[in-house]
């Protein structure tokens, strides 16, 4: 007799599962300090009252509470004896749920990475992550669960060892899911055909992905599945980015901005579509009445400096300080290669160059994805274009020696402008096993700066001849908790920060309202501007990059501009600076996409005389 699951998948209806349980915990109390997957024994009556609420909302599939509850994952809680226990437990809380709410629902074990390299790149073997699931595998199977969800996987080989020990203890359903970077591959790498190939092998009833950046990537990655003839597809994207609002974790994406994701991977053929972090019973409820209803219709530049002589002066300041505050300043945005190949990012500061661009931003792994350092980028740009960077420096992944080392090595190669960030999370990118390290934020990173600048370093030894550091500092105008922000910000300009470069801007009275507010400044304030390229790209920035909120006109507007996408957009754009731009001191364009020769094309028609 053919399993309840399977017979649902032929169905050709799709499958709804639930959200983030991590997400709901958090929410509740339970912060991330604590081991989620513990609840199932410290908080139960918790636990079965979310997945209570997923099923009022209409999910088909809930998942366990155990996506970390391997051997190595509860080790560092101290748990490592106990993964049996907690799998069977969090199994049996699902199954409780299901029987109160009296629905039909499928409850389904979930199975995450270890955190574990795998040799050769780490010191794991393929049997001890084998040996790890296959003794969560047997909790589960001992609660009672229908089927089994492997998910957040980077690595084919690892999730191969899960599905080993799947195989090798029953034959029930099981959904494989990897997670992509915006890149459209997985951390490891492996392309959405790579995936659909090696899986499709291991007797997989779905294939596909979770996590990752957000629905608009997993559409993507899902079409590129179905055409790799994956046997069925599954996508449950977080709500977006995630973004920090004090104390608390906020994912941008709203319910009906998923719940039109949700409708165009159904149209494509998705099997199965769901929720990851950041996803709330509210954000189901609506995917629910989404997917039941027919979709109709749907929103379709620095000179090289002088070397330093040994003994001798520190060498040239920053060219930006001299022309602040005397013309308006261009700057546009580069982004490090994902390799070791420059020559896009070279070739891009060298058309910005000759457009008349006064510097180039060079971003310091944004997103937490890897790509080429932002200090070796930017001394390849400044040494082979000759245009000065403003580099992107981040205290994620420095402690406060390296901070220091860093920014000393920069000055010495001729680095003389720096932004101060705190930078985003390592859970976002690439690596979300990874620690950041934040021994200080962007507020204190300017008073190192400043202190280099003095001559000594944090603990007052002489570095010798003093730093010529220009430092600049962010604020975002459209930021949720704006008192905070602006908070922050004063502290920032309390620290010495030179001048502010903002997140891109859309509504021009709200960014001239938040200037009003920090007033006086007396440091030059350069305005961020993101020409947008269609309304798909709109929505795309409003739901799910963090710092950027579009105003409803301008939503609108791209949405009548339809394959005119990119004139309107840069229409948009021209116009927010005709009205702002005597409030600035200079201009921040970011070029989507790399898209360099339109970020030029911007910049001519600035300089064009009225």
């Amino acid at each position: 007799m053919q399993h309840p699951f399977r017979t649902r998948l032929e169905q050709r209806r799709v499958v709804l599962a639930d959200g983030a349980m991590g997400t709901q915990l958090y929410e509740r109390g339970v912060g991330t300090d604590r081991c989620f997957d513990a609840q199932n024994l410290e908080g139960p009556h918790l636990v079965e009252q979310i997945h209570r609420d997923d099923i009022r909302a209409g999910a088909e599939v809930i998942e366990t509470n155990t996506f970390g509850a391997n051997r190595y994952r509860l080790g560092t809680f101290g748990l490592e004896d106990r993964v049996r226990e907690i799998n069977q437990k969090g199994a049996r809380i699902a199954r409780g749920a299901r029987e109160i709410s009296g629905e039909a629902v499928f409850v389904a074990g979930s199975i995450g990475p270890t955190g574990r390299a795998l040799q050769p790149f780490g010191h794991a073997t393929a049997q001890d992550v084998y040996e790890a699931f296959r003794e969560q595998v047997a909790g589960l199977l001992e609660g009672g669960v229908d089927l089994f969800i492997l998910e957040t996987f980077s690595d084919l080989l690892e999730i191969a060892e899960a599905l080993r020990a799947v195989r090798d203890a029953c034959d029930l359903p099981v959904v494989a899911q990897m997670t992509f970077a915006e890149d459209l591959r997985t951390p490891q790498g492996y392309s959405p055909e790579q995936v659909s190939e090696l899986l499709t092998t291991l007797e997989v009833d779905v294939i596909g992905a979770n996590c990752s950046v957000g629905s608009n990537t997993l559409l993507e990655v899902s079409q590129r599945l179905l055409a790799a003839g994956a046997p069925a597809v599954s996508a449950m994207p977080n709500a977006g980015w995630p973004t920090r609002e004090g104390n608390r974790v906020i994912y941008l994406s709203s319910p009906e901005y998923m719940a039109e994701m949700a409708r165009r991977m159904a149209d494509e053929g998705v099997a199965m579509v769901g929720g990851c972090c950041g996803t709330t019973p509210l954000h189901i409820r609506v995917l629910r009445a989404a997917l039941q209803v027919p979709a109709a219709s749907r929103v379709e530049a620095i000179r090289a400096p002088e070397p330093e002589q040994e003994g001798g002066e520190a060498g040239n300041v920053s060219e930006l300080a001299s022309k602040l505050g005397t013309q308006r300043v261009l700057s546009v945005e580069i982004r490090p290669p994902r390799g070791a190949n420059p020559t896009k990012a070279l070739e891009g500061a060298r058309l910005l160059k000759d457009a008349g661009v006064d510097a180039v931003n060079v971003l310091d792994s944004a997103m937490s994805r890897v790509r080429m350092s932002a200090l070796a980028s930017s001394v390849l740009i400044k040494n082979r274009v000759g245009i000065e960077t403003i580099v992107h420096f981040t205290t994620r992944d420095r402690n406060l020696m390296a901070i220091q080392s860093d920014l000393i090595g920069a000055h010495a190669l001729g680095i003389r402008t720096v932004l101060a960030l705190t930078g985003d999370p390592p859970s976002i990118g690439d690596y979300a096993q990874s620690k950041g390290v934040y021994d200080v934020d962007s507020i204190g990173l300017i008073r190192i700066i400043k202190m280099l600048n003095s001559g000594v370093d944090i603990g007052g030894n002489s570095v010798g001849a003093p730093t010529r550091f220009l430092v600049g500092c962010a604020l975002n105008p459209t930021a949720e908790d704006l008192e905070l922000e602006l908070s922050r910000f004063r502290q920032k300009l309390e620290a010495g920060a030179d001048f502010v470069m903002t997140q891109p801007v859309y509504d021009a009275e709200l960014f001239k309202r938040v200037l009003d507010q920090t007033a006086p400044i007396d440091v030059p304030v350069i305005m961020g501007i993101l020409p947008l390229q269609s309304f798909r790209h709109a929505l795309f920035l409003h739901n799910e990059l963090p710092g950027v909120k579009l105003t409803d006109a301008v939503l609108e507007r791209m949405d009548r501009a339809g394959a005119e996408g990119i004139p309107e957009g840069i229409q948009i754009a021209e116009e927010m600076i005709a009205t702002c731009g005597d409030a600035t001191a200079g201009l921040y364009i970011v070029p989507s996409f790399g898209r360099y020769e339109a970020a030029a094309q911007l910049v001519s028609n600035l300089l064009i005389p009225v």
